[in-house]
């Protein structure tokens, strides 16, 4: 191999670099970081969470999986879904039956989100 050979590579390598992170750069909510804290500060255990973002017509998985959230603990959960939304909606499911929906959380921007 030639030294120009290892020059085109170099700079293919260093183009290729530069255009990821001019793409990153240029959607800021795909950089964003969805990890939420739920916390739960009711008398009743969370048995099933649900995150959609604004744009989905159902609340796909229960994020919770085998977990529950006990009164006063909390857990974290990645809410990205790989669509780059900032935008969701939650719905929470407690055992003593009582379902809460939340509207038009930003979990770009919160680092928890707490039910009373």
């Amino acid at each position: 191999m030639d030294k120009t050979s290892r020059k085109r590579r170099g700079g293919l390598a260093l183009a290729t670099t530069l255009l990821c992170l001019s793409s990153a750069l240029s959607n800021p909510a795909l950089a964003l970081n969805r990890w939420v804290e739920l916390v739960n500060h009711t008398d009743h255990s969370l048995v099933k969470f649900f995150a959609s973002n604004e744009d989905r017509s159902d609340w796909g998985h229960d994020r919770l999986g085998r977990h529950v959230i006990d009164p006063n603990h909390s857990i974290q959960r990645n809410i990205d879904d790989g669509s780059g939304y900032c935008m969701y909606d939650f719905k929470a499911v407690f055992d003593d039956g009582d379902v809460l929906t939340d509207f038009g959380i930003n979990v770009c921007e919160i680092p928890d989100f707490t039910y009373f």
